[in-house]
Formats: C-alpha cells, sequence, structure tokens
C-alpha cells in the first residue's frame, strides 16, 4: 500500500508541474556606486538622484488587483563591500504618527508599519534572506527556507550585523539600509539575483509589493520575486570572520534538594567563519544560552509530548537544512534535544553541558546545498549522565525548478563517563538514515513531500523504518491535499521528535475561500480536515475529523468556528487531567463530539484579544476550555499582555474533575531602540507552580548585548521559593 501511494503521487508529481504564466518583466537595476554612501536615512548622495526609481507596488492585500494606495519607491546600488537600499514610502495624505508595537528588534505582525526586502542570492526561489524597518528605525532580518510557503518558514531568531536608518516626514518616510557583503552567501562574480519588496501600511489595512503575489500567498513567498541586476559582476565577498565571545557569572538555588550554586563566572563563544562565497563554518565552546527566553508553559490534557520551537542562536542559521526533513509530526532531528538528558537520581528531563560543537553549512553551488554538525556534550557523574556526541550530516540537490531531494546522517553516540568520555559505549548509540524529496511548483501552487527515514539501534531490527507521502494543490480559491504515512513501531530517533509510533495514517484537508465584494468581509469560506490512525492488529485506534469556517475581515480581525468529531484507542492508562486521578483503563475506546471557536480582533488597536475555545464531549465526561490573550500597547513603549488558560473537565467516577488554570501576565518595556525589560510570570496549577521570570538586555553595540536574567519557582500555596536562578551575561559580535 505504501509503495503503491508513493509511486502514484510521485507519477501525478512529474504530470502535474505548474508553471507561472506571469509576463516577463525587466526587473531592478542597481547602479554602482563611485562614492561613498552614508546610512542616516537622508537620500542626498549622488547614487539616489538620478533615473533607476522602481514604483508600481500592487496590493495582496486586502485585494490582490488593485494599486497601491500608500505608493512606495525603491532603488538599489552597491559597491566593493555593501548592497544599498533606499526606499520612499508616500502617504495620500500628512502623517506623522505610525503603528509599531515595539522598539524591540525583529518585529512581526501586520500590525507593525513597515517595509521588507525579500533576496534570493542564488536565484533558485527557494530559500534566501529578509531585511525590514519600520519608520522609527527598528530592524528585522530573518532566514527564508522551503520558498517561503507558510509564515513558519522564516526564522527572525537568525541575526547578523547590518546597518538602516528611517526618518520620518510630513507625506513620507525614508528608509536606507547598507547590507555588508560578507553578510550574504552568493556566487562570486554574480550578475543577478532575486528580488521583492513588501510593505504592511495599517492605516489603509493593506499588504502591498513590487512583484504581484497572489492574495492566497504569504508575501514572504520567494517564487514571487523579479530580478535584480548589477551593473557589473559583484566582487568577491572577502573574509568574512566574526567572533563573539561571552562572558556570564551566574548563582542557583534548588530548595527541594539543598543544593546551592554560589556565584561563578563562565567564559566561552562562537566564531563564525566564511569559506568561500556561500559556506560557512560555525564553532562554539563552552556556549551558554541562559539569555534565551524560556518556554511559556501549556496546558497539556494530550497524551503525548508537547513541541516547543528551537530559540537558540548557534543552531538557527541555515536551519532548515536540518529541521525540515520529515514533517511536524514525524522530525529526525530536534536540535533542542542536544544539551538535554535524563536525570537518573529524578527521572526528569535537565539541562547537560555542551562542551563544544562545529556545524558546515551553505551552498556548494547553485544545485547543491550542505549540512553538517558534530556537538559534544559533557558527562555529570552526580545526576548518572554520560557524554554524548551527535554527529549531523545533510546533502541537498535541486531538482526540476524548484523542487530538491535530500539526504540525511544522524549518529548519537554514547561516551564512557569512566574513561573521561574519551571512549565510545558498544551499543549505545542511536542512528538514522533518511532521503526526502520535497516538490514545489514553480508558483507554488503543487507542493509535496515524500520521504523514508530509518533508524539504528543494538536489539532493533524490524519494523525502524517511517514512510510519508503528501501533495497539496493550492488555488486562489480551493486547497485540496493529501497525506499517508506509515511508521514502524519500533522507530526510536532519540535525536528527533516522533511523540508516537507504530501506525499507519491517512490525512486529507480541502478548504475553499470565496472573496466578497463588501466593505467589512475580506474572505470566508469552509474547510474540512480529517485523519485516521490504524495499526494492522487493532484496526483504527484514532481518527479527528473537523468541519470548519473562517470569516476574515479586511481589518485583520478574524473567526473560525469548528465541529469535531474523535474517537481514541487507548494503549495504556491515561488521566484525562494529568493531575494524579483514577486513570482510564488500557484498551477501552472512547468517540466524542465538540464545538471549537479561534478568534482575533484587529491587531492594529492599542488593545486587542485572541482565543481558541472548546466545548462539549471528553472521553467519558465533558470538556469546556479556553486560551486567550488580552494584549494593551502603549504606543511602543510598552507592550502589556495577559494569557489566560482555563480547563473545566467533568468526568464520572471513579476518574474525579478538575478545574485548571494557567494565568501568566506579560509586560514588555521598549526605553529606547537598545534597551529593553520583559518580564512575565505564569501560575499553573496542573504542575503547582508560580514561575517569574524577568530579562534586562542592553544593545550597547550591533548584535552585542548585556543581558540580566532572573528566574524563581514558588509553591502557589505558601510562595516558598522551589528554585531560583541569577545570569548577568555578556557578549560581543567582532569582525575581523
Amino acid at each position: 500500500m505504501q509503495r503503491f501511494i508513493l509511486t502514484f503521487l510521485l507519477t501525478l508529481n512529474s504530470i502535474l508541474i505548474v508553471f507561472s504564466q506571469e509576463p516577463e518583466h525587466p526587473g531592478i537595476f542597481a547602479k554602482k556606486a563611485v562614492k561613498p554612501v552614508l546610512i542616516d536615512g537622508i537620500l542626498n548622495e549622488e547614487i539616489w538622484q538620478d533615473i533607476g526609481w522602481e514604483s508600481n507596488f500592487i496590493q495582496t492585500f486586502p485585494t490582490d488587483t488593485a494599486k497601491a494606495i500608500a505608493e512606495t519607491k525603491v532603488k538599489v546600488s552597491f559597491d566593493d563591500k555593501f548592497i544599498y537600499i533606499a526606499a520612499i514610502l508616500l502617504n495620500p495624505e500628512a502623517r506623522k504618527k505610525y503603528v509599531s508595537t515595539s522598539l524591540r528588534r525583529d518585529y512581526r505582525g501586520n500590525q507593525n508599519d513597515g517595509i521588507s526586502i525579500v533576496i534570493d542570492t542564488f536565484n533558485d526561489k527557494t530559500n534566501g534572506y529578509i531585511f525590514g524597518v519600520n519608520p522609527y528605525g527598528v530592524q528585522r532580518e530573518a532566514m527564508v527556507g522551503n520558498g517561503g510557503l507558510l509564515s513558519t518558514d522564516f526564522n527572525l531568531a537568525w541575526d547578523n550585523k547590518w546597518y538602516s536608518e528611517a526618518t520620518i516626514h510630513d507625506d513620507h518616510w525614508i528608509v536606507e539600509i547598507g547590507i555588508p557583503l560578507s553578510t550574504l552567501r552568493y556566487k562570486d562574480g554574480a550578475e543577478n539575483w532575486n528580488i521583492n519588496f513588501y510593505r504592511i501600511d495599517s492605516k489603509y489595512s493593506e499588504k502591498t509589493t513590487w512583484t504581484p503575489i497572489p492574495k492566497n500567498f504569504n508575501v514572504t513567498h520567494t517564487a514571487f520575486s523579479r530580478n535584480l541586476h548589477f551593473s557589473e559582476p559583484l566582487p568577491k565577498a572577502g573574509g568574512n570572520y566574526s567572533i563573539i565571545p561571552y562572558a556570564a557569572v551566574a548563582t542557583s538555588k534548588n530548595n527541594i534538594n539543598g543544593i546551592e550554586e554560589p556565584l561563578k563566572p563562565s567564559f566561552g563563544g562562537d566564531a563564525k567563519i566564511g569559506i568561500g562565497p556561500a559556506m560557512n563554518l560555525d564553532l562554539t565552546v563552552n556556549p551558554d544560552f541562559s539569555q534565551v527566553e524560556v518556554d511559556e508553559q501549556v496546558t497539556n490534557l494530550d497524551r503525548f509530548e508537547i513541541f516547543f520551537p528551537e530559540r537558540r542562536q548557534f543552531f538557527l542559521e541555515n536551519v532548515d537544512l536540518f529541521a525540515d526533513f520529515g514533517t511536524d509530526r514525524i522530525r529526525p532531528f530536534f536540535s533542542r534535544r542536544i544539551g538535554v538528558d535524563r536525570d537518573e537520581n529524578t527521572g526528569q528531563n535537565v539541562q547537560n553541558q555542551i562542551l563544544y560543537g562545529a556545524r558546515l553549512s551553505g551552498k556548494l553551488n547553485e544545485d547543491w546545498r550542505i549540512g553538517a554538525m558534530n556537538m559534544q556534550t559533557a558527562n555529570d557523574p552526580l545526576r548518572g549522565i554520560s557524554g554524548k556526541n551527535f554527529t549531523v550530516a545533510a546533502l541537498q540537490r535541486k531538482v526540476f525548478n524548484r523542487s530538491n531531494v535530500g539526504v540525511m546522517v544522524i549518529n548519537r553516540e554514547t561516551m564512557d563517563m569512566e574513561q573521561g568520555g574519551l571512549n565510545l559505549v558498544n551499543g549505545k548509540h542511536n542512528r538514522l538514515v533518511g532521503i526526502d524529496y520535497n516538490l514545489f511548483s514553480k508558483d507554488n501552487r503543487w507542493t509535496g513531500k515524500f520521504f523514508y527515514h530509518k533508524t539504528f539501534e543494538e536489539g532493533k531490527q524490524s519494523n525502524t523504518g517511517t514512510g510519508h507521502a503528501q501533495l497539496t494543490f493550492t488555488d486562489v480559491n480551493l486547497m485540496a491535499g493529501l497525506s499517508y504515512s506509515n511508521v514502524g513501531e519500533n522507530y526510536n530517533p532519540l535525536v528527533g521528535y516522533t511523540p508516537r509510533v507504530g501506525y499507519q495514517r491517512i490525512a486529507p484537508i480541502m478548504s475553499y475561500t470565496f472573496f466578497p465584494d463588501s466593505k467589512h468581509i475580506n474572505r470566508h469560506g469552509p474547510g474540512f480536515e480529517s485523519e485516521t490512525l490504524w495499526t494492522p492488529s487493532l484496526g483504527i485506534t484514532d481518527e479527528l475529523h473537523t468541519l470548519n469556517y473562517l470569516i476574515r475581515l479586511h481589518s485583520y480581525a478574524e473567526i473560525t468556528l469548528s465541529a469535531n468529531n474523535q474517537y481514541t484507542y487507548l494503549f495504556f492508562p491515561f488521566d484525562p487531567t494529568r493531575t494524579g486521578g483514577e486513570p482510564l483503563a488500557q484498551g477501552t475506546s472512547y468517540r466524542y463530539n465538540y464545538f471549537g471557536i479561534d478568534m482575533r480582533t484587529d491587531p492594529r488597536k492599542a488593545f486587542s484579544l485572541k482565543g481558541v475555545g472548546q466545548t462539549g464531549q471528553y472521553y467519558n465526561g465533558r470538556m469546556s476550555n479556553f486560551l486567550g490573550t488580552a494584549q494593551w500597547r502603549v504606543g511602543y513603549s510598552a507592550n502589556i499582555s495577559m494569557n489566560i488558560s482555563y480547563s473545566r473537565l467533568r468526568l464520572p467516577e471513579p476518574q474525579k474533575d478538575a478545574d485548571l488554570f494557567l494565568i501568566g501576565p506579560r509586560f514588555d518595556l521598549t526605553f529606547t531602540r537598545s534597551l529593553f525589560w520583559t518580564t512575565f510570570i505564569q501560575y499553573n496549577n496542573q504542575i503547582d507552580n508560580i514561575n517569574i521570570n524577568t530579562r534586562l538586555q542592553w544593545r550597547y553595540a550591533p548584535v552585542s548585548d548585556l543581558f540580566m536574567v532572573y528566574t524563581d519557582n514558588y509553591f502557589p500555596d505558601s510562595f516558598a521559593s522551589k528554585q531560583r536562578a541569577f545570569v548577568m551575561k555578556l557578549n560581543y559580535w567582532l569582525n575581523l
């Protein structure tokens, strides 16, 4: 069956490649600057005075057929060290105030005015960079993978050094940008790249782009871009060497086990070395991630592990080379497994020190990409933890127009604790080999993913493979897709994220969108999602069928209503409240129905709401839950939000009822473009804990920071401290 579906979908792929019919546009021409360009937001340099400005931006929201209300003009230049970009963002009327949620770097969301540039330096229309600036000069940058098909395909956690300034005038604002060539990866002597520009203007509720993008696609979509022609071949970028050392002091106290760590210093850092025009070598020694914002807690009513995204900077550059293998529920590689191990005394997962690591990633040429990483963790005899060595290698080749084939090899080896971590322990390995085919048609109407992965461990020889096939069609109105997975019962990617194994799954999805001629409603339409899981011995074990209806307004407010039918077979005893109550018996099954609502108000307003709610049957009882956020924005200087999660579970005896609360106020203050203070509090009665995390950040130089972070955990009833920690960290980005 699996082989048949894979063959069918691959054949269908070869037949259904769809090519864009947009007439060829000459693109934009970049003339070389003969005099230095001062990045000050004042376009008084000679290069900005002559012809070469591009305009004629087209809306992609609320419609994709109208010209921009707020017009934009852009121009590109370069010299031996920089790419320069200038933009004049016009307004139909005088205007001094713009919407910005914060002065903090890496703003995101439709509620922020700004302009962004999408650059594809290898002309593959799949991978690239985003650089953005808002009217107050706040920067953001990201790396783009998978063609920017989804909003999750660009990574704002990637940081690099570049320069920009913005100035506000009566009826327009101006942006001037200088991006060092050494920041980018490109082919020596390149004569052209692909580029696009998009602008978000909150006053007119519009998104506009230089290259027209259909309204059913994201503005980050790299399939829709035009040529950027250089007046002469780009020079070699030259040496790209950066050192990012850090110094930190930390102290902690655990009142539960009586362990106190005195204030002690630590040192380490990273190095970034450019190898050729398109490869980068990253090195790290004793990395410290104490400044990374902690995960926001969630109420877990699922039977399986919850996924939390990677936030550590070292693992983020070219992350798609490693992280995009598999699917969201069958990940062969998940970098957060590195530096986490099991405390044999308590059975809990704990942080484990990373001693050193190296990562090589980038382009071999226009068709080939490579990624290789090796990380070593430390021995911790007091907690019974042996050091682990992690090796990951990936090779990807572009095929057809924008598709690619990739192979991955992962090896986790356990080191001998008694021998200082120098010797491998026989039989203590976990290995994976996989191959993925990612389909992207020229205009992304057809997308798909096909893969086969296999793990290798001592004592496990059979049923260690996983296969998957998925094909999706997306047009202006219709979206339809089908996926099939077969996960072996002994498949065990210890360096990945696969919460359950030993099943087959089929999942169709379909939606239809109407775009009415309305003053208020931007789009609406029905959708259907379904998944069915089964095993050869038990038959169907899980089902979820969902009918939904989406309504989105021109203000970006939206609401989705859904009706759900679910079936669950329990492979093991399970407490639906996860609070230690009487579990439901192993081998029992339940079918239940519930209704859902997902809504958000206009995010441009100073006060906004968003929330998700469900009510109905739940296993052998009933459930009502709500997860929501209320946010109050005070200009760009303060964002105050309240996150609330409440689950009301009513179950018949001998199971027990539960009322689960998770409440978390958050205060995000931006004093200047370089000084920020974030504090959030989380009360979770499911785990009986109050958590406080406060972080002060001073960006005293480009991509260089001083952090002070304090964390405390309390018992809610007595406010007695469980454990607390304080860290102060200083890092500096030095270009050599």
